[in-house]
């Protein structure tokens, strides 16, 4: 992908993305470094990125059948590079590995011994989890969000196609779409089964185009069910492997003590902008706009935008009563006292309903912004100001 993402004229330091940073600073600190996100979000290439400037780091594709015969020896294999970084590509494929990293590890712990990619599965984490607790470190890998792309494509044209790296880049609309129909198609007959979930292809896919067509709404396993023909227990079992897969967000509910009657259901998001108007058939911002999810797609956009800017240990959750006071998007910023609270609004006047002020109320949260498409800001009360999509990391920098 990297010499794609060149070919297309993309500056060194939109290939580089600020994630950059953060893994370096782990590699520095931790002897395993793991990196997770949706296939082609541009795990490998931000790991070449990062290894080139590691002499002697060497690099294995485990999905590449040369690579994956390497390790019919994995420990005489990986000892030869006990003091160079090792890169593991789709580790998933090999969750037999991880006893031996750890092994390694407490024979011969430095910083920046292995970073290892994954696409995410119930295998990758709990392998890991149990056998790496105090020696790994994760990144979540998101896609491209506005500030890394404002110079190559407009914030409109990143929200309809997506942020996967050969989507937004695209040269045209008719070019985005067909790749990420291209990506849908692989990840339903092809990486699910990588990945190790045994799931109908078909089904699923209906499955996902319901879920868009939910978009930013409450879960609910009995009407998907009933839609499906299948147990309410198979459509939640379908949403997790979406979401332990980054196709998906949840969104828990936040439930403060406060003896109100809260929702208790999750809103569900296709994660990416671009995978959600493909599958219900939204070819151009024309057709977005006059679509009946337009409202909702620009929630869930401006949601993963700010969990691609959040710092580790960032909690999100949605709040709603029964009695109607809301909140879209709710967060406990590590190291910050009291709860944010971001209200999104698709209009250039955006106001806020009596639910929002009744929800900020019951939440006690110190601050609260109201995210619309616009480019000024200006106070709604003494802490509750609007903010620009485009100036998302402002939730962050005015928290430092």
């Amino acid at each position: 992908m990297l010499d794609i993402l060149h070919g297309l004229g993309l500056s060194p330091s939109m290939i580089k993305r600020w994630e950059e940073k953060r893994v370096r600073e782990s590699l520095s600190e931790y002897p395993v470094v793991g990196l997770l996100g949706a296939r082609q979000s541009g795990k490998t290439t931000l790991a070449k990125q990062i290894a080139a400037t590691f002499p002697g780091s060497v690099y294995f594709d485990l999905e590449n059948p040369n690579d994956f015969e390497k390790f019919r020896e994995p420990s005489l294999l990986l000892q030869a590079y006990e003091n160079r970084l090792c890169i593991l590509d789709e580790i998933q494929l090999l969750p037999e590995i991880f006893p031996l990293i750890r092994s390694l590890v407490d024979h011969h712990r430095i910083p920046g011994r292995f970073l290892v990619l994954g696409s995410a599965s119930p295998d990758l984490l709990r392998q890991s989890s149990e056998s790496l607790a105090g020696r790994i470190h994760y990144h979540e890998l998101h896609p491209f969000n506005i500030q890394e792309t404002i110079d190559r494509i407009s914030p409109e044209g990143l929200w309809l196609r997506g942020g996967f790296p050969l989507a937004c880049m695209a040269k045209t609309d008719a070019k985005a779409m067909d790749w990420l129909e291209n990506l849908i198609r692989t990840f339903l007959e092809r990486d699910l089964s990588n990945l190790q979930f045994s799931l109908p292809a078909p089904q699923i896919r209906r499955f996902w185009i319901m879920l868009a067509h939910s978009q930013g709404q409450l879960f609910n396993a009995s009407r998907l069910a009933t839609s499906l023909t299948v147990s309410s227990r198979t459509t939640r079992r379908w949403l997790d492997v979406l979401t332990e897969t980054f196709m998906v967000r949840q969104l828990q509910p936040w439930l403060p003590n406060i003896g109100k009657r809260l929702v208790k259901s999750p809103k569900t998001y296709l994660a990416d902008s671009g995978i959600l108007h493909r599958l219900l058939g939204i070819d151009t911002f024309d057709q977005l706009l006059s679509h009946p999810v337009c409202g909702y797609s620009w929630e869930g956009f401006v949601i993963e935008q700010i969990a691609s800017l959040m710092p580790f240990r960032t909690e999100l959750y949605h709040y709603r009563t029964h009695n109607g006071a809301e909140i879209d998007l709710i967060m406990k910023i590590p190291g910050i006292d009291g709860l944010t609270a971001v209200e999104i609004k698709r209009s250039l006047a955006p106001k806020v309903e009596r639910g929002f002020w009744n929800a900020l109320e019951d939440t006690q949260c110190q601050r609260a912004y109201v995210v619309y498409p616009g480019s000024e800001s200006w106070p709604l009360s003494d802490r509750v100001v609007t903010l620009p999509a485009i100036q998302l990391e402002t939730i962050f920098t005015d928290a430092s």
